[in-house]
C-alpha cells in the first residue's frame, strides 16, 4: 500500500490479504478487525472511507490481520463475542460462544415457570444463596472432622440462610405471601434455581440470569481458566450476586442442600464424537480446547454421566436442556427416557440441524 492508509484502502487491502490466506468470509473479518483497530462501528467505517488511519491504528490492524491470517478466531483477537442480549469476554483456552448455543438458552428459558411480576423488595431472598449453602457444608464437614458437638456461629448463620431460602420456596408453593402496609397480600416470588454445567465463558449462565432476574444460577466448569473467565463475565455484567461460578467436575460443586430443588439444568458439554474432531475447521482444532469439544466415541460420554446427576438435582417438574452433536440426538433422547425423563424433545438449531435435547422430571 501507499503512504495514505485511509479506511477504504485499509479495508480493501485486508480483504485481499485474508482472501489469499483462505478466510471463508474475508470481508466480514476485515470489517470486524478494522472496526476494532479504529474503535469504530462497521457502519461508521462505510461513512468514513476517506479518514486516514493513525500510525497506532495501522500497527494494531497489522497485528490483528497477521493473527487472523494464521487462522486465529476473530473472537480471540478482539477479546469478546456477542451472545443473545449480552457481550462476553473470550480468551484462548476457553470455548467461544456459538450462535447455535443461543437456541439452547431459548429452550432452557422456555422450561422455567412464567416470570412473576415485580414486587417491593420485601421477599426473604434477593440473591443466590449458594455461598451460604457451600459455607454451611464446609463448616459442617469441619465440625464433623474435629469431632466437635459445638455448632460454630458461621454454621448457625449459614443454616439460617438455608432455612430462610428453603422456607421462601415452600411459602411460594403453599401460596403464602408478603403483607403490604395497606393490609393487602402480594405473592412472594420464589427464586428459581438453575445449574449451568460446563459453563465455559459463562455465556449461558449470564444470559439466563440477565433475561430472568428471578433466577439464581450456579455455574460449574472443570477448567480453572474457564472458571476465571466466567467470573470476570459475571462481574462485568453485574450479575455476580445471582451467578455463582465454581470449579469442579460436572455437578459436583452444586451444594447438597440444593439437590432435588433445581428448576433447571442447562449444559453445553463436550459432545463432538472423537472421529469427527479430525474433520472440524482448522481455526477450531488449532485454537480451541479439545477438553471442551471431545465427547467420546459416540459423542454422549459426558451425557451418560450428566443424566443421573440431573435426575437427582431437579425438583419434580424441573427440566433440562443440553446442546449435543447432530449425530447423537436420537441416541441421547433414548438415554434420557431410560433415565426416567418425560416430554423428551429434540430441537433443531438455526441451520435446521438437530442440536438441543430437552426433558422434564416427572411430578
Amino acid at each position: 500500500m501507499g503512504d495514505m492508509w485511509t479506511i477504504k484502502a485499509a479495508l480493501d487491502w485486508t480483504v485481499g490479504y485474508l482472501e489469499r490466506k483462505g478466510d471463508e468470509n474475508p470481508r466480514l473479518s476485515a470489517e470486524w478487525l478494522l472496526s476494532e483497530a479504529c474503535d469504530m462501528s462497521r457502519i461508521q467505517l462505510y461513512v468514513s472511507f476517506d479518514r486516514p488511519l493513525s500510525l497506532e491504528e495501522r500497527d494494531i490492524l497489522r497485528g490483528y490481520v497477521t493473527r487472523r491470517g494464521k487462522g486465529e478466531p476473530l473472537q480471540y483477537i478482539t477479546g469478546y463475542a456477542a451472545f443473545r442480549h449480552i457481550q462476553v469476554k473470550v480468551r484462548p483456552g476457553v470455548l467461544i460462544p456459538r450462535p447455535e448455543t443461543e437456541v439452547l438458552v431459548s429452550e432452557a428459558l422456555s422450561l422455567l415457570p412464567a416470570a412473576h411480576r415485580r414486587v417491593a423488595l420485601d421477599s426473604t431472598i434477593d440473591a443466590w444463596e449458594g455461598d451460604a449453602l457451600i459455607a454451611a457444608e464446609a463448616a459442617a464437614a469441619e465440625a464433623a472432622q474435629d469431632g466437635s458437638d459445638d455448632t460454630s456461629e458461621t454454621l448457625k448463620r449459614s443454616h439460617q440462610a438455608i432455612s430462610a431460602y428453603l422456607d421462601a420456596q415452600q411459602d411460594h408453593d403453599d401460596g403464602d405471601g408478603c403483607d403490604r402496609p395497606d393490609g393487602s397480600v402480594v405473592a412472594k416470588p420464589r427464586p428459581l434455581l438453575v445449574a449451568d454445567i460446563c459453563t465455559g465463558s459463562g455465556c449461558i449462565a449470564c444470559s439466563v440470569a440477565y433475561e430472568r432476574p428471578d433466577t439464581r444460577v450456579i455455574a460449574t466448569d472443570i477448567a480453572p481458566e474457564a472458571v476465571a473467565l466466567a467470573k470476570d463475565n459475571a462481574a462485568e455484567l453485574r450479575l455476580s450476586d445471582r451467578v455463582r461460578i465454581e470449579q469442579g467436575d460436572l455437578g459436583s460443586p452444586v451444594p447438597a442442600a440444593a439437590m432435588g430443588r433445581l428448576d433447571l439444568v442447562v449444559s453445553n458439554p463436550p459432545y463432538v464424537p472423537t472421529a469427527v474432531l479430525a474433520e472440524i475447521p482448522r481455526e477450531v482444532a488449532d485454537f480451541e480446547p479439545a477438553l471442551a469439544l471431545d465427547g467420546g466415541a459416540d459423542g454422549n460420554d459426558i451425557l451418560r454421566r450428566l443424566l443421573p446427576w440431573t435426575a437427582a438435582a431437579l425438583r419434580p417438574g424441573g427440566g433440562f436442556a443440553f446442546e449435543l452433536h447432530e449425530t447423537c440426538l436420537d441416541a441421547a433422547a433414548e438415554l434420557a427416557r431410560q433415565a426416567g425423563f418425560h416430554q423428551v424433545r429434540i430441537v433443531d438449531d438455526l441451520a435446521g440441524r438437530p442440536r438441543v435435547l430437552t426433558g422434564v422430571k416427572p411430578v
